[in-house]
């Protein structure tokens, strides 16, 4: 069953990459008695991926958090080193908290797994962005398959 608004974050074990390397967080430390934009990607330096999504979130960070978002975080089936890599690849200079769902526990726990064995990626997230206010989400943009639309963080933006 796909997450919805109205549901409440599932309490899971997640893997952020930090400067000093990988750390065990969990979505309760993430989520819980805080604003939170949350954005997923098929892929960690895939091309719409790094060359729009990941960099709106960015560019857009001082404006979402002057919106009360006490975190902005992307999520990916990737591993925490490949997460590190990426952010900084993308400058993020922080504002970005990376979360790695390697074995894709979370993104299946919220119904949004993507199949892309065909074209050799195995199970990656759909491409998504929600607001999380206390675990509790309250806006979710999932993206139709090729699209690019309803999870750029200008309309994340538009919906704080």
């Amino acid at each position: 069953m796909t997450i919805k608004v109205g549901d409440q974050i599932p309490s899971m074990k997640l893997m952020m990459a930090t400067p000093d390397g990988p750390r065990e967080t969990s979505t309760d430390e993430i989520f819980k008695g805080k604003k939170v934009v949350l954005f997923a990607v098929p892929g960690a330096f895939t091309p719409t991926c790094s060359a729009k999504h990941f960099p709106g979130f960015t560019q857009n960070a001082d404006a979402i958090k002057a919106k009360g978002v006490d975190t902005i975080a992307c999520i990916a089936v990737n591993d925490a080193f490949v997460m590190g890599a990426w952010a900084k690849e993308q400058s993020s200079d922080g504002k970005v908290v990376m979360l790695a769902d390697g074995s894709a526990a979370f993104t299946k726990a919220i119904g949004l797994e993507l199949d892309l064995n065909g074209r050799g990626m195995g199970t990656r997230s759909q491409r998504y962005a929600l607001i999380a206010e206390n675990g509790k989400v309250t806006h979710l943009g999932v993206e139709q398959p090729g699209g690019f639309e309803v999870s750029r963080a200008e309309a994340i933006l538009a919906h704080l």
